[in-house]
């Protein structure tokens, strides 16, 4: 049985997909490769992937596109490479949901390096060990006893008490639960941030998440929902249960 992580990657260059897909065999890793968003998803219906490296710039349904509707359906890893400067898509790419961004051109060994720390924050999970938050065919996410309506900007309990966010805090949490079970650093957060609200950030990802905390925990102190991972950032659970 191959025990190997398998990588997808997806890029319609065919020297760029080659080179990284030899690069990651020789550093013990299964790779495949797919020319387009539409050949990615082939592979993905047959095979099972544990992380996809996913090219920006692509002819037909472009990258961010595709991480959009890959983020829809699971939790899947997902590096995205970008054009060496473009911030825009960086920024939008993490909005999509992408776990970490590399600008072209890039170095194989820096590659590699993402895709294992990627990896070892999602704990080896691919599409079939996927978990969302937010219910089908509803703008809505539940976790715990809290309902966050999308549309309507707001978090209620399940017995339709509001609980007033402030802008910064919803756009937070917003992130937090568009990416559930996955370690978001600061810069990341901050970046989501920026590119959703601006200037909502005026004070420290660090300060933002405390005040979260102290209106959605049970026991703040003592988190369950939105946990520390020291040196890395914060991951959200939704699916946790108090001890």
């Amino acid at each position: 049985m191959e025990t190997r992580p398998h990588i997808l990657v997806v890029d319609d260059h065919k020297e760029i997909r080659d080179l990284v897909a030899r690069y990651l065999d020789q550093h013990g890793y299964r790779a495949s490769v797919a020319k387009d968003a539409g050949a990615m998803r082939e592979i993905l219906a047959e095979q099972a992937v544990d992380l996809v490296v996913l090219d920006v710039m692509m002819p037909g349904e472009d990258g961010l596109s595709a991480c959009r509707d890959l983020r829809a359906r699971s939790s899947l890893p997902v590096i995205m490479l970008t054009a060496l400067g473009e911030e825009t898509d960086r920024i939008i790419g993490l909005e999509m949901g992408a776990d970490d961004y590399l600008p072209k051109p890039f170095n194989p060994r820096e590659l590699l390096a993402r895709i294992k720390a990627v990896l070892r924050r999602a704990g080896g999970q691919g599409l079939a060990a996927g978990v969302t938050a937010v219910e089908p065919n509803r703008n809505e996410a539940s976790f715990g006893t809290w309902i966050l309506d999308l549309d309507r900007r707001e978090l209620r309990t399940r017995d339709g008490v509001t609980l007033p966010l402030s802008k910064g805090e919803f756009t937070l949490l917003q992130a937090f639960v568009a990416r559930p079970h996955r370690v978001l650093s600061r810069d990341q957060l901050l970046d989501l941030a920026r590119g959703n609200a601006g200037d909502v950030f005026d004070r420290s990802i660090d300060t933002q998440v405390s005040r979260l905390r102290r209106k959605i925990e049970p026991d703040p102190a003592n988190p369950m929902f939105i946990r520390t991972i020291w040196g890395d950032g914060y991951m959200f659970v939704p699916d946790a249960t108090a001890p």
